[in-house]
């Protein structure tokens, strides 16, 4: 029985302990199985390791629990004065044509199989709103040292990448051109004031992996300065 649970996890389901392994026996393997659902994720480091541009998707849909846990992830960013100027269309299904008709000119047409696309969109509004009531000069934007709408929207799009690696899927964000954006808002009814800061699409991976990066890579120690550059 042990051997057996061990094959079910090999394809990906999950695993159990050998304690619980032994303690079953081969009429019970449905318990088997909704067991292993309950799976350990990867390590963290594992998962970061893991984590590279998927430009190439199987088509399948992707199973709810799964684009679930991406948007719960996705909200857990940091996110200035706890403002949460954060919204994401999701689409799936039928959608997607009708994004891939307004959207897509930075990234490859292999990408346009993914089953998921999500937009994470940015609203300026919100910070403004949440930080006048404090200080009536917030509404200067000059006042603002950074866009942190845009930046914590990014920080909600990585979570994205990362979760769909801890899911084992593959991900890849990609940009909106203004123009796009403009055509996205009319299409899907988006706000005027929700800016699209890029978009991520997810699925199974069916890119065959290339070249490694790893030679490309800049060495830590020409990025990093302690005490002072």
């Amino acid at each position: 029985m042990h051997h057996r649970v061990k094959a079910i996890c090999k394809q990906g389901i999950g695993c159990i302990s050998d304690t619980a392994a032994q303690a079953s026996s081969s009429s019970r393997t449905p318990l088997i199985v909704a067991a292993c659902r309950y799976r350990s994720r990867m390590e963290f480091q594992e998962v970061i390791t893991r984590r590279h541009m998927v430009r190439e998707f199987a088509s399948d849909p992707l199973p709810q629990r799964a684009i679930d846990r991406i948007l719960r992830n996705a909200v857990r960013g940091p996110s200035a004065g706890f403002c949460q100027g954060q919204a994401f269309l999701v689409l799936t299904g039928g959608e997607l044509p009708r994004f891939w008709a307004v959207a897509g000119e930075t990234t490859y047409p292999s990408v346009r199989t993914a089953p998921l696309v999500i937009v994470p969109l940015s609203c300026k509004r919100i910070y403004v709103d949440r930080y006048v009531q404090q200080d009536a000069g917030w509404a200067d934007e000059d006042r603002w040292p950074m866009p942190f709408w845009h930046i914590d929207t990014g920080m909600a799009a990585l979570l994205m990448l990362l979760t769909a690696v801890d899911e084992g899927l593959g991900a890849v964000f990609f940009g909106i051109m203004p123009e796009e954006a403009e055509m996205l808002r009319s299409k899907f009814g988006i706000p005027a004031d929700h800016e699209p800061i890029g978009a991520v699409a997810v699925g199974r991976s069916a890119q065959v992996d290339g070249p490694s990066l790893t030679s490309r890579r800049r060495p830590l120690a020409e990025m990093t300065h302690y005490g002072r550059w």
